[in-house]
């Protein structure tokens, strides 16, 4: 809630109107009784009204009666005109609305006062609760969702999945009203709610999902909107996963309620869409309101998932810090990897951005993307590589070394062989990883030959080593000094006029890699 709520006060303070150019419109069907919740019915549109009608009583002094479904014909500007009582559906003399039709299914899925024998039915409490409803082709009703202690609200059916989405004040929920979805076959109820989870719901109330091309809108009245109810637009990452729900901004929302978002592609590439708002200057206290927008609304967000990895064991590591840098290098957000070592950070579109990953003991990952590479690496599993400097040092002759197979020079000479880079290559690697490394190069032959030509031979050596991991990128800076100690510092007792196996020659000889200022860094 916190995470939304911050990401919402910041776009609201700096993107309004989020850069859509758009004219809202309160349409010509309204009345002075509540007209809200449209929705889309071939060319025309059905909405909920609480107009007075000879076959509705009258539910409150205000003169609104009980809630009808209405339909209104859209004329060339997009505004709604000639409204009438919906034929499709039966009639009742109870409340009955928040429509959807399903050109699927040719069906409407709507909500109506719970009533047996044409009469309302209370519970225990003396509360009368909205069921939920669809008609099938030929008009016939049947109920989907219905509980006596529970008011269902906002139905919305996806054709390609199945799901049948609704608003509902469960009990157990997060608060107030909740989004939730049931698996349905052709309309069919086939599971139990599922809750959308805390990244949509909150103590609040949300109500009136509606999806459109891959992205969730819904309204809610959580403290960090405009004021009253707002539309907010998540997208849909994957199975019952959201982004950060983005408040649409001023115009679309008010400082009063605005629900019932709905939207459509519409000619000459535009959008049309209504919703359903108490702000003033409406004929009534719902009004109906339309627009024509170039673009989806709501501010494009950047979206990254994914693992952190120990590239040495390839296990996924927990805790590890996640950075979010803007192009200045300014840090926009961070986060940790959970107990899983996975990660998701959410910020709103940057034109670059760096991504870091580390952890105290670690290397850090950091790579830039710009563009069309953003958008590239939030489409899949982001893996971050990192590696720990517990798995590239060990201990050896009181100090810390680099960890590197043992690797001998040809007989006599200094020069890098095949063999021997690849064992080097893993030190340009670690510097790579950890730049503020400070290394000594040691290298060390056995007793065999004279003194003086071994302590020369072994510098060679050493100055060889350095030269090679100079050229491949390994900083001057890196690298303190390299010293050739000849046979100085035998491991055994196999000094000059000993005789000795060659193994334990070869155990004198021998080249390090010291980390001089480990303890300090670790």
């Amino acid at each position: 809630l916190n995470e939304n709520a911050g990401f919402n006060y910041d776009l609201i303070r700096t993107n309004d109107t989020m850069g859509l150019r758009f004219d809202i419109f309160n349409v010509n069907v309204n009345s002075p009784q509540s007209d809200f919740a449209p929705a889309f019915y071939k060319d025309q549109v059905l909405f909920t009204t609480g107009r007075p009608q000879v076959s509705k009583k009258s539910s409150n002094p205000t003169g609104e009666s009980y809630l009808d479904i209405f339909v209104a014909n859209s004329n060339n500007q997009g505004n709604l005109i000639s409204a009438s009582p919906f034929q499709g559906v039966p009639e009742f003399k109870y409340h009955q609305g928040t429509p959807f039709h399903s050109e699927a299914l040719k069906s409407v899925f709507y909500v109506r006062s719970n009533e047996q024998a044409g009469e309302l039915v209370f519970d225990q409490n003396g509360k009368n609760s909205l069921a939920m409803g669809s008609t099938d082709p030929g008009g016939n009703f049947r109920f989907l969702l219905k509980d006596l202690s529970t008011s269902f609200y906002y139905p919305f059916y996806e054709a390609q999945s199945g799901k049948l989405y609704f608003a509902a004040n469960f009990e157990d929920g997060f608060g107030g009203t909740d989004l939730y979805y049931v698996y349905t076959n052709n309309g069919l109820i086939m599971s139990s709610p599922i809750n959308l989870g805390p990244r949509i719901n909150t103590p609040g109330n949300e109500i009136a999902p509606y999806i459109f091309e891959g992205s969730l809108y819904f309204a809610s009245d959580v403290f960090y909107g405009l004021g009253g109810m707002d539309t907010y637009k998540s997208d849909i990452l994957e199975e019952n996963t959201y982004s950060i729900p983005v408040n649409l901004g001023r115009g679309l929302n008010s400082e009063k309620d605005d629900f019932g978002f709905i939207i459509k592609n519409y000619r000459e590439n535009s959008l049309i869409g209504y919703l359903g708002s108490n702000r003033p200057g409406g004929k009534g206290s719902d009004d109906l309101y339309g627009f024509i927008i170039e673009d989806k609304p709501g501010i494009k967000t950047f979206t990254l998932s994914g693992s952190v990895v120990n590239l040495q064991t390839n296990e996924r590591i927990p805790d590890a810090e996640i950075r979010l840098l803007d192009k200045e290098g300014k840090i926009i957000k961070q986060g940790q990897t959970d107990d899983k070592g996975m990660f998701r950070i959410e910020i709103p579109w940057q034109e670059a951005i760096t991504v870091e990953a580390t952890k105290d003991r670690y290397s850090t990952f950091s790579d830039t993307f710009a563009g069309d590479d953003m958008d590239e690496i939030q489409n899949d599993s982001f893996n971050m590589g990192i590696v720990s400097i517990d798995d590239l040092v060990e201990k050896a002759e009181d100090q810390r070394v680099l960890k590197l197979n043992k690797f001998y020079f040809d007989k006599g000479r200094s020069a890098i062989t095949p063999e021997i880079a690849a064992e080097l290559d893993k030190v340009v690697d670690a510097v790579s990883r950890f730049p503020q490394l400070q290394l000594r190069i040691e290298s060390h032959t056995d007793s065999r030959g004279g003194a003086a030509t071994n302590f020369r031979i072994s510098q060679s050596r050493a100055d060889a080593i350095k030269n090679y991991l100079e050229n491949n990128g390994v900083s001057p800076s890196n690298i303190l000094y390299s010293i050739g100690y000849g046979e100085d510092k035998l491991l055994n007792d196999c000094t000059d006029g000993v005789f000795c196996l060659d193994t334990f020659h070869k155990k004198n000889e021998r080249q390090l890699i010291v980390v001089l200022n480990y303890d300090l860094l670790f």
